[in-house]
């Protein structure tokens, strides 16, 4: 099965999530690109990579969960998605922040203006336009229930997609292995084939 997974904001390719998907899936190939800061570059980005790569599920955590969802060809798993980041005061805030981790080009910071706040909350207000009924059938949306940082991921998720494709798990935000071997990898191979 090929894999496309999209981090979460100030993540990379190199996430521990990324790692562990790599180790518990060893026949899979799981492509995890870095995501462009700007969603007026992000998503034409993972857009065509999508195209281009014709994976058979599209994975993505908080940030990476919201581009995702757009990504209405294929299947996808949203892990906590973080379907209104320009609302996310605590991360998405002007100013210089660091990398969780090392990106493909080597950079260690990047900046958030106020064009870039601005641009997530145009994208946001149209990512849920035209949802076919084929595509509510191909998302899945898996919540933590002490999620502290996306408090709206299940709400807006019901109101858009199906009820019943919604999962809680007991877990936070950020994923870790446990939660990962316990409750994404089974969705995974539910889905397999």
């Amino acid at each position: 099965m090929k894999i496309i997974y999209f981090h979460g904001f100030g993540s990379s390719h190199a996430s521990g999530t990324v790692q562990t998907l790599r180790r518990e899936l060893p026949n899979d190939e799981v492509i995890a690109p870095d995501i462009p800061i700007d969603p007026v570059e992000a998503l034409p980005y993972l857009k065509e990579l999508c195209q281009k790569e014709q994976p058979d599920l599209v994975v993505g955590t908080s940030m990476g969960g919201m581009y995702a969802q757009q990504m209405r060809d294929f299947r996808r798993i949203l892990v906590n998605p973080a379907f209104t980041m320009s609302t996310m005061s605590k991360v998405l805030k002007t100013g210089e922040h660091q990398f969780f981790n090392g990106r493909y080009d080597g950079a260690k910071t990047f900046k958030i203006t106020k064009d870039i706040i601005q641009h997530h909350n145009q994208m946001e207000r149209q990512q849920f336009k035209n949802i076919t009924p084929e595509q509510k059938e191909t998302c899945w949306c898996l919540v933590g229930l002490h999620d502290t940082s996306v408090t709206n991921a299940e709400a807006l998720f019901k109101k858009n997609y199906l009820a019943d494709h919604v999962t809680r798990f007991d877990g936070e935000h950020q994923l870790n292995e446990k939660v990962i071997k316990k409750v994404l990898i089974p969705l995974i191979e539910q889905l397999r084939g």
